[in-house]
């Protein structure tokens, strides 16, 4: 497929803080794109960039065959950009935030260009209500319609579900996907992994401001060793006990309050036996055994190394 989007040896720094050390990955035309990171791993740094609204420091970055840095107009033309948090402006009803934006951006019929996105996306009934008004759902509804405006051929989404409940979250997802399915390519950043495995066809792991990883869901599932295994313990003792006689196996996560630890094997038999007999002279009693399929957060925070939030 055509790319779209080449980022090459991009990097950044703030005084003596490099925040990019050399990032590289490409984007495809339609479809979408989903860059993964902890906080703080430079994934806004890198929209600002691409969305020309921060300079690099090093590497080239280009859309649609224009420089980011170079031609900044025409990449303006070809993008649209959606932050963390809404844009829209309370004081105005959702009506005139479209149409407003419309005339900013030259639209020919400004007020049926309105129409059409407020009914595309489920706001008529409260089109002429001030946005202050709506709910996280319907203004971040109302902040996307807006990015649509003007026919960008990439759409950069940061963080789309902030603040969101489970519902909206799941409406924001079928929003995306339509937005996709309709030819425009989608950027997007999140902190939600399962967001990233239902959503995008390309994922690429920003850490400690590189790209670590980078592939299909499956594909970064496929980095695992097969034989992740989950034991279950009867106490919070036992959980410990197990924990330090199998230091020598990676731990994917820990879940305290079920006694169960969760480690990285290389599937084989006579491996799983070598463990079982371990902890049997240790006296630590398995409550449980069940071989799991790896999800895209296991990949992730085996990839970058962490355990899952929370985890002691």
């Amino acid at each position: 497929m055509e790319t779209i989007l080449s980022v090459s040896e991009l990097k950044k720094s703030y005084k003596d803080h490099e925040v990019l050390k050399g990032v590289s990955f490409n984007v495809k035309k339609g479809g979408i794109f989903a860059l993964l990171g902890s906080n703080g791993a430079g994934k806004t740094t890198m929209i600002n960039i691409l969305a020309t609204l921060a300079k690099s420091s090093g590497g080239k970055a280009s859309i649609c065959g224009y420089d980011c840095h170079a031609e900044q107009a025409k990449v303006k033309k070809s993008i649209s950009l959606t932050g963390q948090y809404a844009t829209v402006d309370g004081l105005l009803t959702g009506r005139e935030n479209l149409i407003l934006i419309s005339k900013l951006k030259r639209i020919k019929d400004p007020v049926r260009k309105a129409e059409e996105l407020l009914e595309k996306f489920n706001l008529t009934k409260s089109a002429d209500k001030r946005s202050s008004t709506y709910s996280g759902g319907m203004r971040r509804r109302l902040d996307i319609a807006m990015s649509l405006i003007g026919n960008p051929k990439v759409i950069f989404l940061d963080e789309p579900t902030t603040g969101l409940d489970p519902q909206n979250r799941i409406a924001m997802w079928e929003l995306v996907k339509e937005m996709a399915n309709s030819g425009i390519t989608i950027f997007l950043t999140t902190q939600y992994l399962e967001e990233a495995e239902s959503l995008a066809d390309d994922i690429a792991v920003l850490h400690d401001g590189k790209i670590v990883a980078n592939g299909t869901a499956d594909e970064l599932k496929e980095l695992l060793p097969k034989g992740m295994i989950r034991f279950t313990f009867a106490s919070d003792n036992e959980l410990s006990k197990a924990e330090l006689e199998l230091a020598e196996y990676p731990i994917v996560s820990k879940e305290v309050d079920d006694f169960c630890i969760s480690i990285l094997t290389e599937g084989r038999v006579d491996e799983l036996t070598k463990i079982l007999i371990k902890l049997k002279h240790a006296n630590i009693q398995v409550s449980k055994l069940e071989q799991v399929t790896p999800t895209l957060e296991d990949a992730f925070l085996a990839i970058i190394g962490h355990k899952k939030e929370g985890d002691k």
